[in-house]
């Protein structure tokens, strides 16, 4: 099961188990779309792949899975 961490690893921005705004690679990474797309052209800066939109969990599963509260935050890893 996907964490669905809570931020973008480059700029701290907020990313809600919903958003449509988030971006994964296959270790869960997660970066918000303008880091993905702009800073570094769809590819993780941790392991190189690709990244791709976040699979949003229904609401009715987030009680009982609930997304990760950690948040991950590596700016200098992003830098452009």
């Amino acid at each position: 099961m996907l964490t669905l961490r809570p931020n973008c690893e480059c700029c701290n921005k907020d990313l809600p188990p919903d958003s449509l705004d988030a971006r994964i690679c296959s270790f869960e990474c997660t970066f918000c779309a303008a880091c993905a797309d702009t800073r570094l052209q769809g590819t993780c800066p941790n392991c190189g792949g690709e990244l791709v939109a976040r699979p949003r969990r229904p609401a009715s599963k987030l009680a009982k899975y609930p997304a990760s509260t950690e948040r991950v935050f590596k700016p200098l890893g992003c830098a452009s």
